[in-house]
C-alpha cells in the first residue's frame, strides 16, 4: 500500500515544524508549505526521512497561486490524504488601537487564505471519495480575548466553516478535524501583528512556560489519526472552554482580571 500523504500548512517553524517531523517519523509522506523556502528547505533535511517530503512555497494572501500550487502538491506524491491547514498570524492590539487594515488583513490569513486552499483541495478529495482536513484554530476559536479581536474572529470563523463543510460532505467521506491549542512554545508571539501592522517581537510569558511544540504535534497526530471532530490541546488554559460553557459569567470575570497580553 502506498503511504498516506499529508499537506502542511506553516511549515517552517513552530507547531508545523514539529508536525513534520512527527509524520515523517510515522511514515507518512509530506508535503512542506510556508512562504519561507529557506526555512522549509531546512525543515525537510532535519528530516528523518527527506526523501519523504517535498517543498511547495506557498503565500496565504497569493490566493491567485492557489490553483496551480494545488495541482503541484497533488502531483508531488499522486494524491493527498490530509491537509493540516496551520498557516496563519496571530495579533496583539487593542481594538481602538488597530486600523481596519490590519484586521483585513489578519482575516485574510487566517480565514479565507485557508478557505481557499480548502475549496482548491476539495474536488481532489470528493473525487477520491476520501480525505480528511485538519484545522489548527485556537482556544480563542472558542472564546474571545483582549489584544487579539480580529484573530479570535477569524478564528471563530474557521468553525463554522468547516463545521458546514463536515455536514455536507460526509457521504463522501471527508473529515474535519478542529484543533484548537493554548499556549505553545512557538514563536507566535513573536510575529503577532501589533496595531500598526509590524510584529511584535517579544514572546509572551505564558507562551515561554507552554506545551512544547513537539507535545503538540504528538497530539495533534492522535486527534487526526482517531478523526476526532474537535481537540484542546495544552494546558490548564483548556479549562476556559468549559468555563466558558458552564459558567460564562465567572469566566468573564476571569479574563478581565489575567494578564493576556
Amino acid at each position: 500500500m502506498s503511504k498516506k500523504v499529508i499537506w502542511i500548512t506553516g511549515a517552517s517553524s513552530g507547531i508545523g515544524e514539529a508536525s513534520v517531523y512527527k509524520f515523517v517519523k510515522e511514515g507518512y509522506q509530506v508535503i512542506l508549505s510556508a512562504r519561507n523556502q529557506e526555512g522549509l528547505e531546512k525543515v525537510k533535511s532535519a528530516c528523518a526521512h527527506p526523501a519523504n517530503c517535498t517543498v511547495i512555497p506557498l503565500d496565504l494572501l497569493d490566493q491567485a497561486s492557489f490553483e496551480e500550487k494545488t495541482k503541484e502538491a497533488i502531483a508531488a506524491f499522486g494524491q493527498i490524504d490530509i491537509i493540516l491547514h496551520n498557516g496563519g498570524i496571530s495579533q496583539r492590539s487593542l481594538i481602538r488601537e488597530t486600523p481596519i487594515e490590519v484586521d483585513r488583513k489578519l482575516m485574510e490569513v487566517n480565514f479565507f487564505g485557508t478557505v481557499a486552499l480548502t475549496k482548491h483541495l476539495l474536488p481532489h478529495f470528493i473525487t477520491r471519495k476520501s480525505g480528511q482536513f485538519g484545522v489548527i484554530s485556537s482556544l480563542v476559536g472558542k472564546f474571545g480575548s483582549p489584544y487579539r479581536s480580529s484573530y479570535a474572529a477569524a478564528k471563530h470563523a474557521l468553525h463554522g466553516f468547516f463545521e458546514s463543510l463536515r455536514l455536507e460532505h460526509f457521504e463522501d467521506n471527508i473529515s474535519v478535524t478542529m484543533i484548537c491549542p493554548g499556549f505553545i512554545k512557538t514563536d507566535v508571539s513573536k510575529n503577532a501583528l501589533t496595531a500598526d501592522g509590524t510584529p511584535l517581537n517579544e514572546m509572551d510569558k505564558a507562551q515561554e512556560n507552554g506545551m512544547s511544540a513537539e507535545e503538540c504535534a504528538n497530539q495533534i497526530f492522535k486527534a487526526l489519526a482517531n478523526k476526532k471532530e474537535e481537540v484542546y490541546i495544552g494546558g490548564k488554559e483548556t479549562m476556559g472552554i468549559y468555563l466558558k460553557r458552564f459558567v460564562p459569567t465567572v469566566f468573564t470575570k476571569i479574563l478581565r482580571k489575567s494578564e493576556v497580553r
